[in-house]
């Protein structure tokens, strides 16, 4: 669960950078799928009972936050996640290709383009946190476990030089 001075110290750093005049575009906040019925990484794999609680807490989170646009890969698992909130904003999911050596940048890429001035939410994977945080400019590593699906990576658009990186439990 996200604390409120963490959840306070979040939206104030939000709301500081979409105050920002200079900036053209809103954050980006990143998460991995929830937590999965089996450790098995087929694509047909569906969320756990705690995955499913999860992936509705995390729309409770995001709900007010002015999500404009849902990105998640193919599987199950993902689009399972993001679901709650797609369902609570009327959103329907984007899908996008994690694989191949330059798939974060050009995810990255897409999302500047078609959705500058929006928050978006991107569901992912443990292998897809790291890649995409850099692709949006941050130099920070980012390391996920193999057991961790309470992170929520918020990057945040900077007026001059690389974006700041929040990241927080749920």
């Amino acid at each position: 669960m996200i604390s409120s001075r963490a959840l306070r110290a979040a939206s104030l750093l939000l709301a500081a950078a979409l105050l920002e005049p200079a900036l053209a575009r809103a954050a980006v906040f990143i998460v991995r799928h929830a937590e999965k019925q089996t450790e098995s990484n087929d694509r047909d794999v569906p969320l756990s009972k705690e995955g499913q609680t999860r992936a509705a807490h995390l729309a409770a989170i995001l709900r007010d936050s002015g999500i404009v646009a849902i990105y998640s890969t193919d599987t199950v698992r993902t689009l399972a996640t993001a679901e709650p909130l797609a369902r609570m904003t009327g959103l329907k999911p984007i899908l996008y290709d994690a694989a191949g050596p330059d798939a974060m940048k050009a995810l990255a890429l897409r999302i500047r383009k078609e959705h500058g001035a929006g928050n978006v939410l991107v569901v992912g994977h443990s292998n897809t946190i790291e890649p995409l945080v850099q692709a949006f400019g941050s130099g920070e590593h980012v390391q996920v476990g193999g057991a961790e699906y309470d992170g929520l990576w918020i990057v945040l658009p900077a007026a001059k030089g690389a974006p700041g990186l929040l990241r927080l439990r749920q």
